[in-house]
Formats: C-alpha cells, sequence, structure tokens
C-alpha cells in the first residue's frame, strides 16, 4: 500500500505505536535493524538516522562508519506477534552516506536499479518464492537441538505432522502484515516444512522474503521450537530448498519466456555463489530434488529449471538450486540481469533435457554442464565471470570470495 510519510505518522499515533523499527540487511541477506521511537520519525523521514557501518560485516571499518537508514513508507508493517498495548512496527530502508550519496553495497538499492534497467528495455519481471524450513525442538537453554518436531513425510497430514498449526499460525501473521502466502505443506525430512508465495513485482517479493523468515522464526520461538533455514540442518536428510519462480511480461506483448531461461542458463554457474553463499549448500546438489546439472525441462523435478504446467498469467520459470541461505536482494538482482542478458542477445533456449537425472546413465550425464560442486569452485567462477563484475560491486564480490 502506498503512504505518504504524513499518513505514515498519523498511523503511529492512532495505532498506539511505540517503536518503529527501521530494517536492512547486510551483504550476506542478514536482516539488521535499530528501533526508534516516534518522536524521531520526522528526523528519521528528513535527514536519515545515523548507524556505526564498522561493526556490520561488509559495511566498512571505522575509517568511514557512519551511514543513514531513510524509511521506505511504503514498506510500513505492523508485527502482530509483539503486544497489542505499545505497538510494533517495522520499515525497510534505503542506506547513504552522510552526503546523500547510495551506499553502493545496499544490496536492496541494487535490485532497485536492476528492476529500473528492466524497465527501461519494456520488461517487467515478477517473482514467486518457495521457502523450505526445518523446525526442530529446543533444550533446556533454548538452544536448538536438531531433534525435528516431527517424524511425518511429504503432504503428510496430522497427527503425524506436527507442524501444521505452526505453519497456520505462520500464515495468518503473515496475513496481518498484508502478506499472502499461496500454499503450505509439510515437506519430505522429518520436521521439514514449506510455505509459497504468490508472485508479485520483485521488490515486494524480495521484502517478503525477508519477512517471510522473520515471522517464521518468532512463530516457532513462541511455540518452544527452533526454525532452521540453512541449506543442509541434517546430513542424512533432504536439504533446505528455496525455488524462485520468475515470469517476465513486456510492453509489447511480446513472449520472451524461452530467452529469459536460455540467460539464466548462461549466468547461471558465475551467480552460483550468490544463490549458494554457505559450503553446506553444496551438499544439496544432486540430490533429493535439488539439481546438479544445468538444464531445464517441463515439470521435470530433476532439472535445474522446470516450466510447471500453468496457463496464461501462471506460465513461469521456476529456478531450483537456490537455498534459504541466499540473500534474496541479490539473487533477484542477478536473475534479472541474466533474463535481460538472454532477451536483449535473442539466445536461443535448447531442446529440453526430458530425463531424471537421478537415475541417467554417465554416458547421458556426460552430455550435460555441471553446476558448481562446491563454494571454492563457485567463488572461482564469479571471481573470473565478466558479467559478475559488470554487476556486483567489487566490494561485496571480494566479501564473498573470501569467505
Amino acid at each position: 500500500m502506498k503512504y505518504s510519510k504524513q499518513e505514515v505518522m498519523q498511523y503511529v499515533q492512532e495505532e498506539d505505536v511505540k517503536f518503529i523499527r527501521l530494517a536492512f540487511c547486510d551483504v550476506f541477506g542478514r536482516q539488521k535493524n535499530i528501533s526508534i521511537m516516534p518522536s524521531e520519525l520526522p528526523r528519521a523521514f528528513e535527514y536519515g538516522i545515523a548507524i556505526d557501518a564498522s561493526a556490520i560485516e561488509g559495511f566498512g571499518d571505522e575509517t568511514h562508519s557512519d551511514l543513514f537508514l531513510h524509511p521506505e513508507t511504503d514498506t510500513l508493517m505492523p508485527l502482530p506477534w509483539r503486544p497489542e498495548e505499545g505497538r510494533v512496527v517495522r520499515m525497510f530502508c534505503d542506506i547513504t552516506y552522510s552526503d546523500g550519496r547510495n551506499f553502493e553495497y545496499d544490496t536492496r538499492t541494487l535490485l532497485k536499479k536492476a528492476i529500473s534497467a528492466a524497465s527501461q528495455a519494456g520488461l517487467q519481471f515478477y517473482f514467486g518464492t518457495e521457502q523450505e524450513f526445518y523446525l526442530f525442538r529446543e533444550d533446556e537453554e533454548g538452544n536448538s537441538t536438531h531433534i525435528p518436531y516431527d517424524s511425518a513425510g511429504y503432504m503428510d497430514i496430522a497427527p503425524e505432522d506436527k507442524g501444521e498449526n505452526i505453519r497456520r499460525e505462520v500464515c495468518l501473521t503473515l496475513e496481518q502484515m498484508g502478506i499472502w502466502p499461496e500454499s503450505s505443506h509439510h515437506e519430505a525430512g522429518p520436521g521439514q516444512n514449506e510455505i509459497d508465495f504468490r508472485y508479485s513485482d520483485p521488490l515486494t517479493a524480495a521484502d517478503n522474503a525477508m519477512t517471510f523468515q522473520t515471522v517464521v522464526k518468532a512463530v516457532a520461538l513462541r511455540n518452544g521450537l527452533v526454525a532452521d533455514f540453512s541449506p543442509k540442518p541434517l546430513k542424512v536428510q533432504p536439504g533446505n530448498g528455496y525455488h524462485i519462480n520468475i515470469s517476465v511480461q513486456s510492453r509489447d506483448h511480446s513472449d520472451h519466456m524461452d530467452a529469459m531461461i536460455a540467460g539464466i542458463l548462461d549466468k547461471i554457474s558465475d551467480m552460483t555463489v550468490f544463490l549458494n553463499p554457505l559450503e553446506d549448500s553444496y551438499l544439496r546438489f544432486g540430490q533429493d530434488k535439488a539439481p546438479g546439472y544445468i538444464s531445464w525441462s517441463s515439470e521435470n523435478r530433476s532439472q535445474l529449471i522446470r516450466v510447471p504446467a500453468a496457463m496464461g498469467e501462471y506460465r513461469r520459470a521456476e529456478l531450483r538450486s537456490p537455498d534459504p541461505s541466499a540473500n534474496t536482494y541479490l539473487a533477484f538482482c542477478l536473475l534479472i540481469y541474466a533474463s535481460l542478458h538472454g532477451i536483449q542477445n535473442h539466445l536461443e533456449l535448447a531442446e529440453p533435457a526430458d530425463i531424471n537425472f537421478y537415475n541417467a546413465s554417465e554416458e547421458v550425464l556426460s552430455r550435460f554442464d555441471k553446476l558448481p560442486d562446491s563454494l571454492e569452485k563457485a567463488v572461482q567462477l564469479a571471481a573470473q565471470s565478466s558479467f559478475i563484475q559488470k554487476y556486483i560491486p567489487k566490494g561485496i564480490l571480494d566479501i564473498y570470495c573470501r569467505r
């Protein structure tokens, strides 16, 4: 919803809001925030709120440590799990230097630039997200035990599926915040769950994906559980995937789906370190419906990209390699640029790979390129990529490559 600054201040007063969380994330997508009192809101809108950037990984050192948060009014949301008396709201922020220049490592701003580049090319992208997570029991000190909350399997129901009420509470909480989940179910791993979202514009979808993880963790904590979004929480069980659905529309109503997919396939290895930034990310590949090869097909869940059965506005491409440890803003940014690369260069899409990669012969597999199978290899490919160097600031690339 579109809010003016005056409307936000009026809302804060009328709804007894006592704390305003100004939210942003570091270069790895870890969400951060600072809370201000309502009396500070006019200053936040006019000048921004200063933070010590030197204390945030990847944001600089003590020599140039002051950065400013500028709340974006359109992202105003109540946090329903906080007390009704003295309510708490949240806004995402742009980050600038003291002289007003955009902070070049603000990944949310990088996504805005990609969206603008697409708009200038007459294109509008839409993203839908599907994130998986595990629910683990807590120990006496509130730490995760890595004991799954249940032993249910894929799409099982209660009483085997104990996560049903947690997912219900998450979905209802999100609805109170104006975020509309599409579906939810138990996943294949014990204690593993998935909640999916309908498509929206890239910035809204990215903000909602960030909010989703926060809500899941808050609801889990309230129920004496720990939510784990890491790529491979249990070594012998399925990892957590972060499937990203992408579609594109053009002003001239041309169909660019094939070229979009071709562009992503062409640049996927270069961008993998940003989609799968942890060592454990690479333990997922090639098993439990996680792809290992660079390929596409219709409906086939062993592929890197599948085109689900859908018609009209619901037709989309589903990228299956990312995991929830990715910085969503960087992931969407690079996927837009890779799509533009395919569309603007009229790349032709290869024939679909209508095979099951999990039981195909070595002879068949040898015809396909593999995704990077380690963080080290993914780092090397990103560091050598002119595509990545063009769109990712050197400082961010250096940080990812040093990990």
